[in-house]
């Protein structure tokens, strides 16, 4: 496999390196795909927006980078205003998006904050209302993980500290929202294929996207009936700051798809949008497999 391929092209692997958590989109090499999309053969061009989000209002977590770095700019590109949540460590990272962004014509919102405490999470949702008016997507992106081989030395503080990361942000951000949206609104989580496969070297994170796609299934069942969808993604292997902050050097060489390379954050971003818009408006609890080819048939 070479690192001189093009990143959509099939027998692309990005070469091996290190950062430390949470990691960050700026030092990345290459830096992860954003406003590409692929083409037949193996190249890319420039995502074609048709006016599907005009006027709407968005709420990402995550968004600073990787696949909520993607989506803001794809929602912008469509017509949407974003409001992007970060750590303070993502800064940097968070303000490149901003600019892109901005490049079209969009407004986008800054806030770094750790959405472990449920009280940052009502505070952004509280703000995210002041600085955009309205709230008609949200999408909780944003996740921790980090390898560990065996239950055995999977310490307990990892396991603590990926649920309440992963999961419990996702309740608090959809109960604040929800009572400030209308018929034709949406809920979109990020889930993983992981929790389809059972990924043994990264049982805590498996277990919170499990818990995600239930969470989702559960949501909308609650929802449906008024107007509002849930539906979440389901990623596969995708480029992103997370795999060079927390992944070890076995599963970095392994880190690829049966399409033969690994995913971009610009494809995972064009589902989020599908889901957003009303291209989907007769999916509701239903989890897309961006993954580069596994069944899972969930």
């Amino acid at each position: 496999m070479s690192a001189n391929k093009g990143q959509f092209e099939r027998g692309y692997q990005p070469p091996i390196q290190h950062q430390t958590p949470p990691g960050t989109q700026e030092t990345l090499d290459p830096a992860p795909l954003t406003e590409s999309i692929p083409t037949p053969d193996g190249g890319s061009q420039l995502y074609k927006p048709a006016n599907k989000l005009q006027g709407r209002k968005a709420l990402i977590t995550g968004g600073d980078s990787g696949i909520g770095r993607a989506t803001a700019t794809l929602f912008a590109m469509e017509g949407a205003d974003v409001y992007i949540v970060y750590l303070p460590d993502e800064e940097s990272d968070a303000q490149e998006t901003k600019q892109l962004v901005e490049k079209y014509n969009q407004r986008c919102s800054l806030h770094a904050t750790d959405l472990r405490d449920k009280m940052n999470c009502h505070d952004v949702v509280e703000e995210a209302l002041k600085a955009l008016g309205e709230i008609n997507i949200l999408f909780n992106n944003h996740a921790y993980q980090m390898v560990q081989k065996d239950i055995s030395v999977l310490s307990e503080e990892q396991w603590e500290k990926t649920f309440v990361t992963n999961v419990h942000p996702f309740f608090y951000l959809a109960k604040y929202t929800l009572p400030h949206m209308k018929p034709g609104d949406v809920i979109i989580n990020n889930a993983s294929i992981n929790a389809y496969i059972g990924r043994p070297d990264l049982l805590d994170y498996t277990s919170t996207k499990g818990a995600i796609v239930s969470f989702t299934r559960g949501l909308s069942n609650q929802y449906v009936s008024k107007g509002i969808r849930v539906n979440a993604v389901a990623p596969g292997p995708v480029w992103t700051p997370l795999i060079a902050a927390t992944m070890d050097t076995e599963s970095k060489k392994e880190f690829t798809s049966l399409m033969g390379r690994p995913g971009q954050p610009s494809e995972i971003a064009t589902c989020v949008v599908f889901l957003a818009s009303m291209d989907s408006s007769l999916l509701s609890g239903q989890v897309i497999h961006a993954n580069g080819g596994v069944i899972v048939n969930g």
